[in-house]
């Protein structure tokens, strides 16, 4: 069982396994043949208003919060359900175009999938 968090734009690694992209917009300048991903479960994604919020100068302990209470929707903690499945037989490599992937919500995703 693994789960990673990697930058979307880093080059695909044979060992990525299931490659998911937990962006709610497809990333700037970037192909979709190139980026090699397997799913794009936008219902995981952090809403519009609070993805702006965090960047508009929220703090990341509070983002986090927030984040996990919208994650408990049935939509999101479905799909959470199935990646936590996918993670339990094989790598889960988390995408994301957070330059600090330390504190996006990827982060967050992969310690609730055991990463």
């Amino acid at each position: 069982m693994s789960v990673r968090v990697r930058r979307i734009y880093e080059p695909p690694e044979p060992d990525d396994g299931l490659r998911v992209l937990v962006d709610r917009l497809w990333p700037r300048g970037l192909a979709k043949d190139e980026a090699r991903v397997d799913e794009w479960p936008k219902g995981l994604t952090p809403s519009s208003e609070l993805r702006t919020w965090y960047h508009g100068g929220g703090s990341y302990e509070e983002f986090r919060s927030r984040y996990e209470a919208e994650l408990g929707a049935p939509e999101a903690a479905e799909l959470l359900d199935r990646l936590r499945k996918a993670a339990r037989t094989g790598t889960v490599t988390l995408l994301t175009a957070s330059k600090k992937t330390g504190e996006s919500h990827a982060h967050v995703l992969a310690e609730l999938l055991g990463g």
